[in-house]
């Protein structure tokens, strides 16, 4: 049987996963899956990639093609999810902030140095008219970390999944004061090179596995209701979030690439472009 380990947000959008591996379709194919949740997010499984921790990574866009230009010897297979990912943007509860001119200049609460909470406070920032090149900002490492931040201070604003944050406005810790989706398809299939090169007929099988199960994910009975009790949702904001997400079986064409490619470089999120072919295997 052939080991292959995953890595990946401890959120709903990577439940097919979890589905394929709890009902041993990779085991049927000599495939033992391995999964790791890396609640730190992007920039956490960029650095697991680089040091040979995980062999895979279910992983924001923007993160791993920011992270592949300066170096990471990874590349994209496919695209996860097409749709955008809908960035919350959140203060403490407490906190005097009322809209979000208020947080012009203020100091961001990130999960790590090029993670996608970096990146989209950087696309916020450009939305909003804010000088882009001196966001200040405070490494929390995870949810509970920005917890901490924007409750004592030390952080004034928080940018996380939108779905995922919700239980935290609705108990009072955090208030939302708007939203930032992503300008390209969020989530993206990373691969180490070193993989692809010696096993790339097994990493076709376990895409040809999950992309069977994301086709006819909306479709399992009562799906709704299992997200809602693995991830603490409530069952309404599940089913706006299952309205809103679109899973992708498909590798990002050229033309996609390019024009996220120059989104990113245009917000200076990347100094260099690459050649599709080179990052897209």
């Amino acid at each position: 049987m052939k080991t292959i380990r995953i890595a990946g947000v401890p959120e709903h959008f990577n439940l097919p996963w979890h589905l394929c591996i709890e009902n041993g379709e990779f085991n049927e194919v000599d495939i033992d899956l391995q999964w790791t949740d890396v609640p730190e997010g992007t920039g956490k499984m960029c650095q697991m990639l680089r040091d040979n921790e995980t062999d895979i990574a279910i992983i924001l866009t923007e993160g791993i093609l920011k992270d592949i230009s300066n170096g990471n010897p990874s590349s994209i297979v496919q695209l996860y999810v097409q749709s955008p990912l809908l960035w919350g943007i959140h203060v403490g509860a407490q906190s005097a902030y009322q809209k979000l001119s208020d947080l012009k200049g203020k100091k961001a609460a990130i999960s790590r140095i090029g993670s996608g909470s970096q990146l989209m406070s950087i696309v916020n920032a450009k939305n909003e008219g804010w000088d882009t090149q001196n966001i200040p900002f405070e490494i929390v490492n995870t949810i509970d970390g920005a917890v901490t931040a924007l409750t004592n201070g030390t952080a004034d604003y928080f940018m996380w999944e939108r779905f995922m944050t919700k239980p935290l406005v609705d108990n009072g810790t955090f208030r939302h004061l708007g939203d930032c989706p992503t300008p390209w398809p969020s989530f993206v299939i990373a691969v180490r090179n070193d993989v692809l090169a010696t096993d790339k007929h097994v990493i076709d099988q376990i895409l040809e596995i999950i992309n069977t199960t994301t086709r006819e994910f909306k479709e399992i009975p009562s799906i709704d209701r299992t997200l809602a009790n693995r991830f603490n949702q409530k069952k309404e904001d599940i089913q706006e979030w299952l309205q809103l997400t679109r899973w992708s079986q498909k590798k990002p064409d050229k033309k996609t690439f390019e024009k996220i490619q120059n989104q990113l470089f245009d917000l200076n999120i990347i100094e260099t472009k690459a050649a599709y072919e080179s990052v897209i295997k």
